[in-house]
């Protein structure tokens, strides 16, 4: 690929659950994503609001683009928190995700041994 950009929109086209959901890709940079979906009437829940899942996929693709993005190719995501504190409404909903900090490895802090 040329550009981080055109690697992006690459690998977001691969992506059949991206493409499913109309995900677009509307900026990016090294480090920043910005990803877009417009709220149709399949993604929305019983009460008429986008749907959590949603939500939650759209905030998972774009840390995961942006944690990438500074990587300078691809990344997982291995953990995020989501606070849902108002109904998503409108014709678009957007995610923008900065990476702060990018490295190869994922630190472990020592965990407690259970036993039986």
């Amino acid at each position: 690929m040329d550009t981080l950009e055109a690697l992006a929109s690459h690998i977001l086209q691969s992506q059949p659950f991206s493409r499913l959901l109309g995900a677009r890709l509307l900026s990016s940079g090294e480090g920043t994503a910005e990803l877009g979906i417009d709220v149709i009437d399949e993604i929305k829940q019983q009460h008429g609001f986008v749907h959590g899942g949603v939500l939650s996929y759209l905030a998972d693709n774009s840390i995961t683009f942006a944690g990438g993005l500074a990587l300078g190719g691809d990344a997982l995501t291995s953990e995020f928190k989501i606070n849902y504190l108002k109904p998503a409404l409108g014709a678009q909903i957007v995610a923008r995700a900065r990476a702060i900090s990018a490295g190869k490895r994922q630190r472990r802090s020592a965990s407690p041994r259970y036993t039986r």
